[in-house]
């Protein structure tokens, strides 16, 4: 039972709260460096810095309106904290995405081209469903019936999937003369997939027969997980579980690619100037990032269940699905009595990387400030032909921002891909970055599920590129 409580904790934990690569302060900022190149591998050209190390970073975003989080700021105390499941008729949602950035490093090898390497830790999960009615306080699935209506259809699905992966970038100036600079760059990446799973219920229909009776009479029903939870044994060592769930996992690749077009000051300048070389007026990039999947094989008790068989109503429902389900084995025997088809899945499965296009506009306004839009847009599951993908939240983004070398100020404002508006904040100081999604989180008490923010340690070489560094990247006397 432990490797499946490990899996429903994941879970639950997961769509609880909800590449994420979602640093929204520095996106187009020269000083991204080493964390930059998660949103565009041509940006580590456009940098100042010999060298830029990311210690140690970290980000999570959340969206949900499946259930509300009451009694909990990020300035409150949790043990006060308290959570119900929101009623109504609505479509239901729950997203996060996750990411751990480990020893990302940028070096610079001139002024026209630059590498970057590391190692991460990402995990994305999103469910969603169709139109449906619910209230906290149904006691049964006849009280759900009840409620809905039988002239309807019902589905749902849920994606997790959760990987390590170590990457390389090269990118360098493929044009450059007075007036624009063009560079582009490509991330190859290397992963392991630590934990996906995935599920669908579609075409689920019942009929009302009388006296709050109802008969069931149709469904479709998938489940999946990856293998390697069903190696970890109550039995053994933590660490012998440990070593066993990573050892049971398969490898994937994935790309990243892009080219950033920077337009120059109009002012006249030399080209030769190092003191000018990383001015612009506009900085235009497109990128197409994680392109490519993660591979997982089936655990022994993934299943799949169809047509149902004549005579099952709400009451066989609750009868076969009450306290004495305390396994999936359990579940799957119960299940399995109530359809003609069941049968249980071994075999390899993919789950598509959250695939997008970015577009990132960055432009110089006055003296230290800056304004940033990016347009963030997923691919269509149907292009990969493959329901099993996950996705990014992002899909616009405005940051201003005051930035030096060394400090800066930022405020980005997000409209999600789920129709939740968010403004947030960050700052940096010296080797620290610290930023937050949505406010709210901090000044009301109602709105931890949907937010988040991160975190990140990042050193940088205390010489440039350039013998003299771009006037707007000084900084000011001491």
């Amino acid at each position: 039972m432990t490797q499946y409580r490990l899996l429903l904790v994941a879970l639950l934990i997961k769509f609880s709260f909800a590449k994420a690569q979602d640093y929204h302060a520095i996106q187009g900022s020269c000083y991204a460096g080493s964390l930059g190149v998660h949103n565009n591998p041509a940006s580590i050209v456009m940098c100042p810095f010999k060298w830029d190390i990311t210690l140690v970073g970290g980000q999570l975003k959340s969206a949900s309106n499946l259930f509300t989080i009451y009694n909990y700021s990020l300035l409150s105390n949790p043990v006060n904290s308290l959570y119900n499941f929101t009623g109504g008729y609505y479509k239901r949602f729950s997203a996060l995405a996750f990411n751990l950035n480990l020893l990302n490093a940028r070096i610079a090898l001139g002024r026209k081209s630059a590498i970057a390497f590391g190692l991460n830790l990402k995990s994305y999960s999103e469910g969603s469903s169709t139109l449906y009615n619910f209230y906290d306080t149904l006691k049964s699935s006849g009280d759900f019936f009840k409620i809905n209506n039988p002239a309807n259809l019902y589905s749902a699905k849920i994606t997790s999937s959760s990987w390590a992966e170590i990457y390389a970038t090269y990118a360098r100036t493929i044009f450059d003369n007075e007036a624009i600079r063009l560079n582009a760059g490509l991330t190859v990446k290397v992963s392991k997939g630590l934990s996906g799973a995935s599920g669908r219920l579609e075409n689920a229909g019942y009929n009302p027969i009388g006296n709050n009776r109802y008969s069931v009479n149709s469904a479709y029903l998938e489940y999946v997980y990856s293998s390697n939870f069903d190696y970890w044994k109550k039995n053994e060592s933590n660490t012998a579980n440990l070593r066993n769930f990573l050892k049971y996992t398969n490898g994937s690749a994935s790309v990243d690619a892009g080219f950033e077009y920077i337009i120059k000051p109009q002012e006249l300048t030399s080209y030769t100037d190092n003191d000018n070389y990383y001015d612009y007026s506009w900085k235009i990039g497109v990128s197409l990032l994680d392109i490519g999947f993660n591979q997982y094989h089936s655990g022994n008790k993934s299943a799949v269940a169809s047509s149902i068989k004549t005579g099952i109503t709400n009451v066989e429902l609750d009868n076969k699905f009450d306290s004495t389900i305390t396994s999936l084995q359990i579940f799957n025997d119960s299940l399995s009595t109530l359809v003609n088809n069941f049968s249980v899945l071994n075999t390899g499965y993919k789950i598509i990387n959250p695939m997008r296009l970015v577009v990132n506009v960055d432009h110089f306004v006055l003296n230290n400030f800056y304004i940033n839009a990016e347009l963030s847009v997923n691919v269509p599951p149907s292009w990969t032909k493959n329901w099993r993908s996950v996705r990014q939240m992002n899909l616009l983004t405005l940051t201003p921002r005051w930035e030096k070398r060394t400090f800066g100020i930022y405020l980005p404002i997000q409209y999600t891909n789920n129709n939740r508006f968010w403004i947030g904040g960050a700052f940096k100081a010296g080797p620290l970055l610290v930023g937050i999604h949505n406010w709210a989180n901090i000044f009301t008490k109602n709105s931890m599920q949907n937010g988040g923010g991160y975190i990140a340690l990042i050193i940088r070489s205390p010489q440039n590129i350039a013998k003299k560094l771009d006037k707007r990247l000084e900084c000011p006397p001491l």
